[in-house]
């Protein structure tokens, strides 16, 4: 018995030091990066534009209350709230982790950005709380 199970990791390893393929002039190296969930939102009348970036937020929001929901006054208060304790996390690396907070958003509170990015800016303030298990507010 001791002796068939010699032979098979033999041959199993025999089979796995295949040597390496030297690639032709048609084959091409390609680098298989994972997806990143994109969100953008562009107002090129207001002059604004909404990039997320970031893996799973996309099949997160749809698990979320929809946006007729929230009232659009009620989005840009919170998300006028957490974009100032975010811009102030920003300009604190060695507090709070520069990898997670990055750059800065530019968020007035004074202007319409509408339902739609509020809604979304909201939702991604949430998703990153639960992701990253920070605490905004």
């Amino acid at each position: 018995m001791r002796f068939w199970v010699s032979i098979v990791l033999v041959i199993i390893f025999i089979y796995s030091c295949n040597s390496s393929k030297t690639l032709t002039k048609n084959e091409e190296i390609v680098t298989v990066e994972p997806e990143m969930d994109t969100i953008r939102i562009v107002n090129e009348e207001l002059e604004y534009e909404l990039i997320i970036l970031d893996i799973g937020f996309d099949s997160w929001l749809v698990t979320q209350k929809p946006m007729s929901y929230y009232s659009n006054q009620t989005l840009q208060y919170k998300n006028y709230l957490y974009v100032i304790e975010w811009n102030n996390r920003v300009t604190q690396p060695f507090k709070y982790d520069p990898s997670l907070y990055e750059n800065t958003i530019n968020y007035d509170q004074n202007i319409d950005y509408g339902i739609e990015l509020n809604y979304k800016l909201y939702q991604y303030f949430q998703f990153f709380q639960q992701k990253y298990k920070q605490n905004l507010l």
